[in-house]
């Protein structure tokens, strides 16, 4: 891995202590694919980052510059993940928000994640997402829910798990949205009170004309169809959720073809059967 750490518009050599990002999780972040050396979503994933930023009062570095240390993180032309972390700036101790003070930013180039050879095997996790409009949609950096609910997946030998919220209501899984085929319409539950409005989802909704609405665990094991999503890693078709299994993938797998048209890295891992 290497990164590039910025106050405002300067580059500095390390987080500095007391980051409020690390205190408190204060702070936003991105997680993109790239592709030979480019960012196909880069404006869809900074319009999210602004908007959060808003939201959250924190201030944007300028996206010229941003975009100039990207790629120097992909200067081979290289395929992988770019992470975008932006923290809040100041160090005084406190809840209270420090104005006007210049965020912390780190850029960060990965490696890509395995490809799935296979449909996913998910579990029905017990920790269940808190409802706060106030954050709901965000990417923000407090995802102590979705640690716990990893952690129950490897304990349950899962590949991911889907959360609810705390009325019952299917929200995610832990690090994608979730889409099912029911009554012959793409559908996805809405990231209105909890959950992340993921980049590839909004893309989906668009591209599957796809509807948002509330879901049941009992409508998800129901439906025709499953599949995950995210911005990295694209359309993943399930394949078993509890006692429930699908043998059939190839409409997730015709969505990810159509989602490749508009990312040329995310063209599906999965062939039809």
């Amino acid at each position: 891995m290497s990164a590039l750490v910025f106050l405002g518009s300067e580059s500095i050599d390390a987080i500095p202590v007391g980051n409020r990002g690390m205190a408190y999780g204060d702070g936003l972040f991105e997680t993109m694919r790239v592709h030979r050396g480019s960012i196909p979503w880069w404006q869809a994933h900074w319009a999210r980052l602004a908007v959060g930023a808003a939201r959250l009062g924190i201030a944007l570095p300028e996206t010229t510059q941003v975009r100039q240390a990207a790629a120097t993180l992909f200067d081979d032309a290289g395929d992988g993940v770019l992470k975008l972390l932006l923290g809040r700036g100041g160090d005084a101790r406190g809840y209270a928000p420090v104005p006007d003070a210049p965020p912390v930013w780190v850029l960060s180039r990965h490696d890509l994640p395995e490809r799935a050879r296979q449909g996913l095997h998910l579990h029905w996790c017990a920790t269940r997402m808190a409802i706060q409009p106030a954050l709901a949609g965000l990417k923000h950096c407090n995802r102590l829910e979705q640690v716990l609910g990893r952690a129950e997946c490897v304990r349950a030998h899962a590949d991911e798990g889907l959360m609810c919220d705390g009325e019952g209501s299917v929200v995610s899984a832990t690090a994608a949205n979730v889409f099912v085929l029911w009554e012959g319409r793409w559908r996805t539950p809405r990231v209105d009170r909890c959950g992340v409005a993921g980049v590839c989802r909004s893309h989906l909704l668009l591209i599957l004309d796809a509807c948002e609405e509330r879901l049941s665990p009992a409508q998800v094991e129901d439906a025709d169809a499953v599949f995950l999503c995210n911005a990295v890693r694209g359309i993943l078709p399930v394949t078993r959720l509890g006692a429930r299994t699908w043998t059939d993938v190839s409409q997730s797998v015709s969505a990810g073809q159509l989602l490749a048209q508009s990312h040329p890295g995310l063209a599906p891992d999965l062939e039809h059967p």
